[in-house]
């Protein structure tokens, strides 16, 4: 009997990814009767398949869909054994009674976009910009990317099936199902395949209808002289990294600009260019000297699944994606569309807490209210679903950028985003003429930062707190001390003493003898902390944070400051607080170079 636990660790934060070697036929299948089983329960109480759609476009080929049935669209990207897998879900869950769209090689927006043309079901085959060697999956349950706990769910279903149910061959009977499901359903649903010239042009009508909304023909604006009838007076630079965008990226922004230049536009699941992953050091090398060489007014780079967008100015120089945010924001703001312009509610802008200390007060001057996030695109978009009125725009500092404007779909598109920026881009400045990239980059703070660098998990006792729920309790109790002593003057040394119960965890042992003094230089009055996801300190010249990876066994960790002492006296600050816990990690923060 499979109990898969070795596939356990392919059930992360956001999606389910890992080694190609534990995708196993077996894992798949069973993986598959889960899916069907999370989708037949969803459709509980259901009464019209196109009544959650909140798609901007009317529903594309819905009309060849039998309005009883479950609808999913399925995709995949190009790495190698991702369209076995996509193929042998779709089998598996249409034997199970469920109707599958099958879109073939799409970008995970796309799949998006068509899922929201059905029901707000889809699942695609991808593991985004990981190296080649992994696989993974990401889906959508009515419209919603699962939660933490609803990828755990999943990963339990699985194993409970395997052990009540042994035969990978288990159908979903009526007697199994829940009492809500429709059991008038066929045990054997259906397949629909679509042709990719349907699924690319829907998916670029639906952009184009956009950009006529905002720039109407007929509606002469005194600052915009781009109409959607005439391309965009840009040269353009793209790198595809042989992922999915391979496949329709050309099109698309042929459409839309004078000239375009592709770069590794072959869809190749070797990735012989490098992994597809845009924020590598170095990688975006090849970007920046095509630019340059074509005088190009921008480079855009994409991920392996294409919801992450990296862009290089007209000079060739990597714009830093804290400052690629703060312009996003603004093609949001620009473009707010009319009733949520007069909304009594204030704008608000989310970004995660990897960006740099510079990006709150810069949102704060366009009128909006800055808002931190957890780490991780799903978490934004949750937020996002939350307050819909509220946010119209986040951003990541790994690249990804969510409109939510109402204009198109609320999901991490990198095309649709870059997009989005080339319009603004071109539609004219004050004096009448298109932005340059590099003049309005050039205006913001100076900074200079590390990398979103990877350290080691330093090993504790398998009783004791995470080493960041320790520094975070350090952090908390500084900042209590020198708020405590504004008020009140002492001179009285300090003990820490840890909320841990001493049977329970050593943590315990750790406590430091600290003086005021002391306090007030590692935790300066105004300094900044948040413990949302790891800990972040926001000082008067820099910040840092450190966190849990999400999707693997490492901490990560940023640090930036105004100049390059201002970094280093943040990373200084940072391994003294971690020193008390590990001294190996205090010595890597400190050898974290500048990028």
């Amino acid at each position: 009997m499979p109990s898969f636990a070795a596939q356990q660790c392919l059930f992360r934060a956001y999606d389910i990814r890992g080694s190609r070697q534990h995708f196993t036929s077996r894992f798949v299948t069973a993986l598959g009767l889960a899916f069907a089983q999370l989708y037949h329960q969803q459709n509980c109480g259901s009464k019209d398949v196109s009544a959650n759609s909140r798609s901007p476009t009317p529903a594309v080929g819905s009309k060849t869909v039998h309005s009883k049935n479950t609808i999913i669209v399925i995709g995949y990207d190009v790495r190698c054994g991702s369209d076995v897998i996509a193929h042998r879900l779709a089998d598996i869950l249409t034997q199970h009674g469920l109707h599958v769209v099958q879109l073939n090689l799409v970008t995970t927006p796309m799949m998006v976009f068509w899922a929201e043309q059905y029901q707000g079901h889809g699942i695609i085959v991808t593991a985004s910009h990981s190296a080649k060697d992994i696989l993974g999956i990401k889906w959508l349950v009515d419209h919603h990317s699962p939660s933490g706990t609803d990828i755990q769910m999943l990963y339990q279903q699985l194993v409970d099936n395997a052990t009540h149910h042994p035969s990978d061959k288990q159908k979903v009977k009526p007697e199994h199902r829940k009492p809500c499901i429709d059991t008038a359903v066929p045990v054997t649903g259906h397949q629909t395949a679509l042709a990719h010239e349907q699924v690319a042009a829907a998916y670029i009508d639906a952009i184009a209808q956009v950009f006529e909304q905002i720039y109407p023909i007929n509606k002469q604006h005194p600052k915009d002289t781009y109409h959607s009838s005439a391309k965009l007076d840009l040269v353009v630079v793209i790198d595809c990294m042989h992922g999915a965008t391979s496949n329709v990226a050309q099109r698309l922004f042929e459409r839309f600009c004078r000239q375009v230049i592709m770069l590794n536009d072959t869809p190749d699941g070797n990735f012989p260019a490098g992994n597809p992953d845009p924020t590598e050091p170095q990688r975006l090398v090849p970007l920046q000297q095509s630019v340059v060489v074509h005088q190009a007014d921008i480079g855009i780079a994409f991920d392996g699944d294409g919801d992450r967008l990296m862009v290089v100015d007209n000079n060739g120089k990597v714009v830093m994606p804290d400052h690629l945010l703060y312009l996003l924001a603004q093609v949001a703001l620009s473009a707010c569309p009319d009733a949520l312009a007069d909304s009594q509610l204030t704008s608000q802008i989310l970004f995660d807490i990897k960006c740099s200390h510079h990006l709150p007060k810069l949102l704060s001057e366009l009128g909006t209210v800055p808002v931190v996030s957890k780490t991780g695109s799903s978490f934004m978009r949750q937020q996002m679903q939350q307050s819909p009125s509220q946010i119209i725009f986040a951003g990541e500092f790994s690249g990804h950028f969510i409109f939510n404007d109402r204009r198109f779909i609320v999901y991490d598109d990198a095309m649709y985003a870059a997009l989005r920026l080339l319009h603004w881009l071109s539609a004219a400045d004050e004096h009448g003429g298109k932005k340059v990239l590099a003049d309005i980059t050039h205006t913001l703070p100076d900074m200079v930062s590390t990398a979103d660098h990877y350290l080691p998990v330093p090993k504790t006792r398998p009783t004791d707190c995470s080493i960041i729920e320790q520094l975070a309790r350090l952090c908390q109790y500084l900042r209590q001390l020198v708020e405590a002593a504004q008020s009140v003057d002492s001179s009285h040394d300090f003990d820490l003493l840890n909320a841990c119960s001493p049977p329970l965890c050593h943590c315990s042992a750790h406590r430091q003898h600290l003086t005021l003094e002391q306090a007030r230089r590692l935790l300066p009055v105004g300094t900044k902390l948040s413990c949302i996801d790891g800990v972040r300190l926001d000082f008067a010249h820099g910040f840092g944070v450190v966190r849990q990876s999400n999707t693997s066994h490492h901490l990560t960790a940023r640090f930036a400051g105004n100049s390059l002492t201002d970094l280093k006296a943040v990373q200084a600050t940072f391994a003294t607080l971690c020193r008390p816990f590990d001294k190996k990690l205090a010595e890597q923060i400190v050898a974290i170079p500048a990028e």
